[in-house]
């Protein structure tokens, strides 16, 4: 430091001595950023002192001035940097002496924080940190180290840290660290003192420790990798101490004593023997724990367990602790933790009670000694068995353990069936089981869940049984028989510890087999298991075994061929997983034998049954067994004590131990005290020995004349043990009783069925042939029809008194008494029907069949026999349906009496059978016997179903086709669970419906609620041989099915071409009778026995084949269905070759041990799935119950006409075009109203050209165009809007648009149609309208010149007069203007318009409309140039003629000539009418003839004749009927014409306006104010005529499209109106009556404007004082003068008048009228000349006020006008487009009437062909005669009647253009009411005699009559 602070001082001598120099400088201190120093002072100087003082450091410089003080402080300096320091005195001015100079360094700090920490032993590692403000100077390190007496060492190093290592062991050193710069300088250093030693080991441990060892070990100390060293080691217990040394890092300690504590020492030695400190442990040796810790018994609140004590501690003094305690993760079921149960005990097992079931406990055993040790536990967890409840619960199933599980419940579709069978959790497991199961998948014990807890299959199978109702149980019992599964035959209850005889359960099981007693003779024996007398041998266990009982059951069972998983065993998927809920079951399955003896394992039916748990734990069932077994099978190892319970039963002889002496337990001296039934497997026998020594055993016990034994009959050994039965429910015993007293009274079925059930036998296939024959009329003969559908009508009237007069038989008042008992009841009893009828059918049946072979094999020619045998053998089935069938009789032929009051005993009938069919029951909807419907019976029943339903339910219908005993029942029940008849001898006969739930989650998928399932009898079916026609009935089946269906499933087996083939072309004929009428069901193929896993690849050829096939057929079946040959199945269906399914056969291997094949399971349940998914894309909407029975009645009713295509009709099909024709029509009407409003706006452009301003003739061809161009956008808009319209309700949601599918392109042509008409007639109208005005042109302008003449000889008039000085009085200028007024029109030239010779135009039209025709033709056109003089006749068809000559040529019958010709009569009428009507619309528009008028009314007669063409009208006659329409068109438009010309004299005009120009001239002559009497006139004589005229106008629209808004019941389509009119015939009297029948198109035209006027009349809804019509005219009216006072208002354009030039006039007048008309142009049509002259001095103000004025003046005038007016008649009349017109062109349709009796064709639109009318009438009425006698018959009976054969070429010619609806047939109500009333007038008008009624005609009331009507329409009354 005092170097540091030693000054260099260098004095200079400064040449000025004034200022002398500071003393010598002096360091006071220095640090590393600052210098403090100090000068001597001047000694010459006195006062105040100055200096500088400056400092430098490598240039840089530095000065302050410092005054008064000798000593300063430097701050801010760098540290280890060397200053210079000047100080200087300082003067004054500025001038310094000398300087005095010393220079110093700042100090250079230490580094910080020196740390140091030992690596090793001899290592070191020393860290520090930079001196402060160092961090950023270039810097490093000196460190330095040394010991005592060696030299010092020093290392360099720029990083604050150092590794000093291989240090001296023992050794102190003394650590330096400075800090030293880059110029040299160097800090002070910072030391420390370290020192080096000997490590002792590191982490010292006990490993491990037994009873006599433990192992230890430790880590080596750090740094001693180089040093040679050992560890010392010393342990110490209660001996003496003992040492060891090693070089490892471990040792293990022996010998120890156990339960010792020992301490145990270790430290580090070097070769010197130096040592390092110690380290220490300590550690107790172990107790031996107990062992073989087992759970001996365990139940749901306590165990007992047994151990084994320790090895070794034999002689050592010990007890042992036992602790129960719940397991931390607890029970699934209770989770609380309960304090652990702890107790101490000296023997080796123990019972723990009072536990908890379902619940999971550690159960551990310690050993302890005296001195309070114990050994580690040993445990095991432990959970007690469940309670059912809570083992339910634990696997989903708690909800059905009290309230249990239904069979239709089950049945139920929901989404998981979409989904491949899955069980993600323990709770979905069962239900997952459950599915696979009820889809006889053999596979559905392997379904296990993803969680860890899996499911002994033998646990699941118990809990569903005890979880499901009895008749799920069945449906289990029957689909595990069917898989070959065993099915329990003894149920556990773990919590009553009983268990239940299954019986009930296996009612429904019934097998067929061969036994081969039988095999020469090919019998076989089908008969239900429960009463089939078997031997039955059981197995068991006793105690332990080795051998697995289960399996090797199974392997006895199979044959080397066949090997089926019967009884569930241990290496079978959760097998091993140990049993919970099961313990106790016992389990039967039967063998059946086939015949085969190559293939059979035993010759003779027999029982197994299998008994699961010790029989030591179950006695009960034991015993059960030994009572009823043939023999008994006990698996045992070690019999041991146990043995005892062998000897408690008595069958010795039929005891059987079944060993393995190879088993640890084995003593074969106990096995030797029994006698020689021992089976032992030895080292030398395998299985299969074993399982051929079983089977031998089994054979031998059968051979000798074994106890057998029905299971029905072991309910008596259950009862003396205990064990309750399944059938002991008091409701299922009750039912048993109420069946057997009708089944047992069966001895011979066909008598049976005779006398308890007479109203289904002969006398219904009766009534069936009679309802076929009321349609047919096949045997009518001569006879007339009506009279001879009465006889029938009679006849079926004494067919259901007969069957009322067989009373109610004792069997069917027993069945409907168990109709009406409890749900539960009913089913009971259904079921037991079922049950013993099946049983009767069966025995009856195999026997008859027997007897059949026999004879055939015997005596083959005795035929009757047979053929009496087989009458036998058909009516020997008996079943439920055959009782529902008669109750069904019953009530239809108790509805069918007269009585109005059902009888007690059937109410409430068809509500009981429609809630069966929500039970799952099904329904039989079509009788297989009769080929019938009992519709009153189906409909109330489906009534009451849409009732239980909610009444908004939908349904689905999935029904299947095919081939008899082609699987198709088989395939219905494997997909959905249900269960159609498919054995019993009896398979499904007529069509049987059942219903099918759908799931909550699944409906809004499906949008329906229920899918109703349909079976039927086979196509081709043996039961239909015997009918006369079997391809109709099964085409009459298929369409039935096909139409009431969504999905038709088509079920094809693939061995029998020739029956595919049928199958087809029946299938073909159904789908494209359903295309026809609109509907379209889906289709799906199934081929069925289809093995080959690559069919469907495979099949590809033979798909496309199939379809070549299906499209062969399809044009078979159109073109026996007159429905064209060229159509395809495609064309009829959606349809894809690859969407077909092909399904392998039913059995795996051969029946009866074969279960159902895997593959046929998985093949329908993706079927299934593509089905569902199928009916997810239906795009139709599901349907209504009622939609459904609408469909069967329609349906059916058009079979049994045999004639489907054209035909059918049923309301729904009919709504739906009905919907379909109100919608057209409206859309219809709206482009119709929105053309109508743009030409009466076109219109009125035309009418104001030229008015306004000035315009040039010529432009009126281009507003023509330019009109003709919008026309033009506007109707290719319009129409667009009217496509799109009907497009979108294609598309949309409305319920069953599908159905009117076919009518979509006839409605289409229609739109189209529409808008061509309204485009020719919107151009005509237009060029008609620009001709009249091209015509009145010229005389418009005349008369404007003429007036303007006028109006200035009256101005000049008015200034000669003015100024004389004595005024004139109004004589004098009246006298003076009459002499004006003469003169000037002597002067004026009036050019009036051109007569126009219109006969001669018209005929020059005509000549050119037929000039191309025949020398014929143009000989009547030569014949007629005078037209005026043609058609003042009424026109006739003549013989003469030749019109008619081609066709009635041909005719030879007179009354098809006369037929003929009214028909070509009523067709000319018709279209004269509608000409007449056509030319009087015309002339009442009061217009001038325009040629567009004669060309469209050439194109109405074109129109309607082109509409008869299939008349086959001659030209001829074509040219006289055009000729006489256009003479009476000739005189009417002359008339017209001349009227126009008269109208539109100028001269006329011109006089008219005298007194208007007078009254002018006055005003004038002495300047009135003229405002009020010109705006008078204006309003009068300008605006008053366009008011009216656009009121009349616009009146039109406006009430056709209120009569179509609000009496659209009448007119909204044809349909409604025709019943409208029919309605009225009823109360009308009998001239109204002619009109419509006689005269039909004077009677619409009629009904349409009396109920127009009727309507018109009423009081309107706004305004309740005045008629509607009243109030739309004021409507009108109030909106036109509104429109005029606005324009008013808007044509003023200031308040103020601005003077001519005169200062009189005001000159925004003529523009103030000009704007006027121009604001009301595109309403009005103002005329202008109607007025006098325009006075210029008129002022706008005051004329646009009083104008205002005369407006409402006018609009109050009008009102009252209107008021007055209420002849609605005139008013329609005066309409220029009367809409009662429009009404009748809209409602008239084509106007053709049915040739027979003359009935209006209904259909809608223009484009149809056919003609068709809902209800014709009898032909009487329509002029018809048979004999000189009105004839009853109706059209579609005289199309296929005997008597008209002589008509075949007016026939073909009806056919080809009418339709006759097939319900048509038979004439309504409404009609035979109607004839009845008026017979005998009518009959005296047309000189006839009246028709001879049926008797039963005169009782329909009017009541019935209108009912009749309205049902027919489909409308309320």
């Amino acid at each position: 430091m005092e170097d540091r602070l030693k000054v260099k001082s260098n004095i200079n001598l400064v040449l000025n001595e004034g200022l002398p120099p500071p003393g010598e400088i002096q360091f006071l201190s220095v640090t590393s950023d600052s210098v403090s120093l100090s000068w001597g002072s001047l000694e010459e100087r006195t006062g105040p002192q100055k200096f500088r003082v400056t400092w430098k450091c490598d240039r840089e410089v530095s000065s302050l001035r410092v005054k008064g003080v000798l000593n300063v402080k430097i701050n801010g300096l760098e540290p280890g940097r060397r200053y210079e320091f000047n100080v200087a005195t300082e003067g004054d001015n500025g001038n310094q002496s000398r300087r005095v100079s010393a220079s110093v360094s700042t100090e250079v700090p230490t580094p910080r924080d020196l740390t140091i920490v030992q690596s090793g032993a001899t290592a070191f590692t020393l860290k520090w940190n930079k001196a402060l403000r160092l961090d950023q100077t270039p810097q490093s390190f000196l460190v330095s180290y040394s010991s005592p007496g060696t030299e010092t060492k020093a290392a360099n190093t720029t990083d604050c840290y150092i590794i000093l290592c291989n240090l001296q062991l023992e050794t102190q050193y003394i650590i330096s660290v400075s800090t030293v710069l880059k110029n040299g300088e160097q800090s002070e250093p910072v030391s420390t003192t370290i020192c080096t030693k000997l490590p002792d080991p590191v982490g010292l441990k006990v490993d491990s420790v037994t009873i006599s060892s433990a192992n230890v070990s430790w880590s080596q100390p750090h740094g001693m990798d180089q040093t040679q060293h050992r560890y010392l080691i010393s342990y110490q217990g209660t001996e003496k101490e003992r040492w060891i040394s090693t070089r490892y890092h471990s040792i293990v300690l022996s010998d120890l004593q156990p339960a010792t504590e020992y301490s145990v020492t270790v430290c580090t030695e070097l070769e010197n023997g130096e040592q390092s400190q110690l380290v220490s442990t300590t550690f107790t040796t172990k107790v031996q724990a107990p062992g073989d810790l087992k759970v001996d018994q365990l139940k749901p609140t306590s165990l007992t367990i047994s151990w084994s004590k320790a090895h070794g501690m034999e002689k050592t003094p010990h007890h042992f602790i036992i602790r129960v305690a719940r397991s931390l993760e607890g029970s699934k079921i209770q989770t609380q933790i309960a304090e652990p149960q702890e107790e101490y005990l000296e023997y080796c097992h123990r019972k723990c009670s009072d536990l908890q079931p379902g619940t999971e406990y550690t159960v551990s055993v310690s050993t302890m000694l005296a001195n309070g040790e114990q050994s580690e536990p040993v445990s095991t967890t432990i959970c007690t068995k469940l309670s059912l409840e809570m083992y339910m619960q634990k696997v989903g199933l708690k909800q059905y353990f009290t309230q249990k599980l239904s069979l239709n419940t089950m049945l139920a579709v929901d989404g998981q069936m979409l989904e491949d069978n899955h069980a993600p959790t323990l709770q979905s497991l069962p239900m997952c089981f459950l599915k696979e199961l009820m889809r006889v998948n053999v596979s559905a014990r392997d379904v296990q869940s993803d969680d860890k807890d899996l499911m002994n299959p033998l646990d699941l199978i118990t809990a569903l049984f005890l979880c499901s109702e009895s008749f799920l149980q069945q449906d289990i019992a029957l689909k595990m028989s069917m898989c070959q599964f065993a099915v329990p035959l003894l149920l556990p209850n773990c919590d009553t510890e009983q268990s239940t005889l299954m019986l009930w359960a296996m009612r429904d099981i019934v097998n067929k087999y061969r036994p081969h007693s039988m095999k020469d003779q090919k019998g076989y024996v089908e008969k239900s298991i429960v009463l089939t007398d078997l031997p039955m041998v059981s197995f068991v266990r006793l105690g332990n075994s080795t051998l697995s009982k289960s399996q090797l059951l199974n392997d006895v069972l199979s044959c080397s061929q066949q090997n089926y998983n019967t009884f569930v065993h241990s290496n079978m998927p959760a097998g091993n997983i140990p049993r919970t809920i099961s313990d106790g079951l016992v389990e039967i399955s039967w063998y059946l034998p086939s015949g085969n003896p190559n293939i059979d394992v035993f010759t003779e039916p027999v029982a197994v049954a299998n008994l699961r748990g010790d029989i030591q734990d179950f006695q009960t069932q034991f015993s059960f067994l030994c009572e009823t077994s043939a023999a008994v099978f006990v698996f045992c190892d070690d019999l041991g004590s146990d043995s005892s319970i062998l000897n408690l039963q008595k069958m010795k002889d039929r005891l059987f131990i079944v060993c393995n002496s190879e088993a640890k337990s084995y003593d074969a001296a106990t096995f030797e005290k029994h006698s020689g039934g021992i089976i032992r497997k030895d080292r030398q026998m395998n299985n299969a020995q074993l399982v051929k020594k079983l089977r031998s055993t089994v054979t031998d016990v059968m051979k000798a004349n074994p106890h057998k034994t029905k299971v029905e009959e072991m309910r008596v050994v259950a009862h003396e043990l205990g064990i309750p039965v399944d059938e002991d429910d008091e409701i299922c015993l009750k039912a048993k009783k109420n069946a057997a007293l009708i089944t047992d009274q069966i001895s011979c079925i066909p008598s049976y069925k005779d006398s308890q059930l007479p109203l289904q036998g002969e006398t219904w296939k009766s009534l069936t042939a009679l309802e076929k024959e009321e349609v047919k009329l096949k045997k009518a003969g001569d006879k007339d029809i009506e009279i001879y559908k009465s006889e029938l009508k009679q006849e079926k009237y004494e067919l259901r008194k007969k069957q009322l007069s067989h009373g109610i038989s004792d069997s069917m008042k027993h069945f409907m008494e168990g109709l009406r008992t409890s749900k539960e009841e009913r089913s009971y009893f259904l079921k037991w029907m079922k049950l013993n009828l099946d049983n009767l059918s069966r025995t009856r049946l195999s026997a008859l069949r027997e007897k059949y072979k026999e004879l055939c094999q015997s005596t083959p020619g005795k035929k009757d026999l047979i053929a009496d045998l087989d009458k036998q053998i058909s009516n020997s089935s008996l079943g439920t349906e055959h009782f529902l069938r008669e109750v069904g009789q019953m009530y239809e032929a108790t509805m069918s009496s007269e009585s109005s009051e059902t009888p007690q005993q059937f109410q409430g009938l068809p509500g009981i059978c429609a809630q069966l069919m929500l039970d799952g029951f099904p329904l039989e909807l079509m009788d297989g016997d009769a080929s019938n419907i009992p519709m009153k019976w189906i409909s109330d029943v489906l009534q009451e179903l849409h009732f239980l339903t909610m009444s908004n339910s939908k349904i689905r219908v999935v029904s299947v086709l095919g081939v008899q005993s082609s699987g198709k029942s088989t395939l219905l029940n494997t997909m959905f669970g249900v269960q159609f008849s498919v054995s019993s001898g009896r398979c499904t006969r007529g069509a049987f419906m059942q219903l099918i739930k759908i799931k909550e989650e699944l409906r809004d998928e499906l949008k329906c609620d229920f899918i109703m399932v349909i079976d039927t009898v086979g196509l081709k079916g043996l039961q239909s041989t015997h009918l006369t026609d079997n391809y109709q009935h099964d085409n009459e089946l298929a369409t039935l099915l096909v139409g009431l269906s969504d999905i038709s499933i088509v079920n094809i087996a693939m061995e029998n071409t020739t029956d595919m083939k049928d199958t087809l072309q029946i299938v073909a004929h159904a789908f494209l009778r359903m295309k026809e009428v609109g509907k379209k069901p889906s289709c799906q193929f199934v081929h069925q026995n289809v093995a080959d896993i690559s069919a469907h690849d495979k099949n590809l050829r033979d798909r496309n084949c199939f379809l070549e096939q299906l499209n062969e057929m399809t044009a078979v079946a159109s073109r026996l269905e007159n429905a064209g040959d060229d159509t395809k199945f495609t064309d009829i269906i959606d349809y894809k070759p690859e969407d077909n399914c092909y399904i392998p056969g039913l059995w795996h291997g051969s029946p009866p041990m074969a279960p159902v094949d895997k593959g046929y399971s998985e093949a329908v349940a993706n079927f299934k799935r593509m089905l569902i998914y199928s009916l997810k894309k239906e795009t139709p909407s599901a349907q209504t119950i009622p939609e459904f029975l609408e469909w069967i009645r329609s349906l059916w009713e058009s079979v049994k006409y045999e004639n489907f295509i054209f035909s059918f009709r049923n309301s729904i099909v009919a709504e739906a075009y009905t919907k379909l024709c109100v919608e057209f029509n409206r859309w219809d009407w709206a482009f119709q109203k929105h053309m109508h409003s743009w030409l009466m706006k076109a219109e009125r452009r035309i009418a104001n050209y030229g008015l306004i301003t000035s315009q040039q003739e010529s432009g009126l061809d281009d507003l023509l165009s330019s009109l003709k161009t919008e026309a033009s956008n506007e109707l290719q808009r319009e129409g667009k809007t009217f496509i799109d319209n009907m497009t979108s309700y294609y598309k949309g949601e409305e319920r069953n648009v599908c159905l009117v599918e076919k009518y979509k392109e006839e409605f289409s042509i229609n739109a189209e149609i529409c808008r061509r008409e309204t485009d020719r007639a919107v151009n005509n109208k237009l060029e008609a309208a620009v001709d009249l005005k091209k015509g009145t042109y010229q005389l418009g302008n005349i008369k404007k010149n003429n007036r303007d003449t006028l109006a200035k000889k009256v101005s000049d008039l008015v200034k000669e007069f003015s100024g004389d000085e004595n005024p004139m009085n109004d004589k004098q200028l009246e006298k003076e203007f009459d002499n004006m007024w003469d003169k000037t029109i002597k002067e004026l030239t009036f050019k009036g318009l051109k007569p126009q010779n219109v006969s001669q135009d018209i005929y020059s039209d005509l000549e050119k409309h037929l000039g191309t025709q025949s020398r014929a033709v143009k000989d009547i056109l030569d014949n007629s140039k005078y037209l005026k003089d043609c058609g003042l006749e009424k026109f006739k068809v003549k013989n003469e003629h030749s019109i008619v000559y081609k066709i009635l040529n041909k005719i030879e019958s007179k009354e098809s000539y006369i037929k003929m010709k009214c028909e070509i009569q009523d067709m000319a009428d018709n279209i004269i009418n509608q000409s007449e009507r056509f030319v009087a619309n015309k002339v009442k528009e009061k217009t001038d003839y325009n040629n567009t008028y004669i060309q469209a009314l050439l194109e109405l007669i074109k129109k309607n004749l082109h509409m008869n063409k299939e008349l086959q009208i001659s030209a001829e006659f074509e040219a006289s009927l055009k000729i006489h329409i256009c003479g009476n068109a000739t005189r009417e438009f002359q008339k017209m014409h001349d009227a126009f010309i008269k109208d539109n004299d100028p001269r006329q005009s011109l006089t008219n306006l005298k007194q208007q120009f007078l009254a002018d001239f006055k005003d004038l002559f002495y300047k009135r104010d003229h405002c009020k009497r010109k705006a008078e006139e204006f309003t009068k004589h300008c605006l008053e005529p366009a008011v009216k005229e656009y009121i009349t106008k616009s009146l039109g629209p406006d009430i056709l499209d209120e009569i179509l808004s609000n009496c659209s019941d009448v007119f909204s389509t044809r349909s409604s109106f025709q019943c409208s009119m029919l309605k009225c015939l009823l109360s009308g009297n009998f001239q109204t009556f002619v009109k419509y029948t006689d005269y039909y198109e004077g009677f619409v035209f009629e009904f349409i404007l009396n109920n127009t006027v009727e309507y018109l009349s009423k009081r309107s809804r706004t305004a309740k004082d005045i008629s509607i019509i009243t109030n739309m005219e004021v409507q009108h009216l109030k909106t036109i003068s509104r429109q005029i006072k606005e324009a008013v208002e808007k044509s003023l354009q200031t308040d103020s008048d601005r003077p001519d030039e005169d200062g009189e006039g005001d000159v925004n007048f003529n523009l103030f009228i000009q704007d006027l008309h121009s604001e009301l142009s595109s309403m009005l049509v103002i005329p202008t000349d109607t007025t006098g002259m325009t006075l210029e001095n008129s002022k706008t103000k005051e004329f646009s006020d009083m104008l205002l004025s005369s407006v409402e003046e006018m609009e109050s005038r009008l009102r009252d006008e209107f008021h007055k007016d209420q002849d609605i008649f005139k008013k329609l009349d005066s309409l220029p487009d009367p809409p009662q017109e429009k009404l009748f062109n809209k409602l008239f349709g084509c106007g053709r009437q049915c040739p027979f009796c003359k009935a209006p064709c209904d259909v809608e639109g223009e484009s149809h062909i056919k003609h068709s009318a809902l209800i014709h009438r009898p032909k009487g009425l329509g002029w018809c005669e048979k004999r000189g006698k009105l004839t009853t018959e109706i059209c579609s009976q005289s199309v296929f009647s005997k008597w008209i054969n002589a008509l075949k070429c007016f026939l073909f010619h009806v056919e080809m253009t009418w339709i006759f609806q097939s319900g048509n047939s038979q004439a309504t109500n409404y009609w035979k009411f109607l004839f009845v009333k008026h017979n005998e007038e009518y009959a005296k008008l047309h000189n006839v005699l009246p028709a001879s009624l049926p008797g039963d005609w005169s009782s329909i009331t009017h009541e019935e009559a209108l009912k009749r009507l309205m049902e027919m329409f489909r409308k309320d009354i």
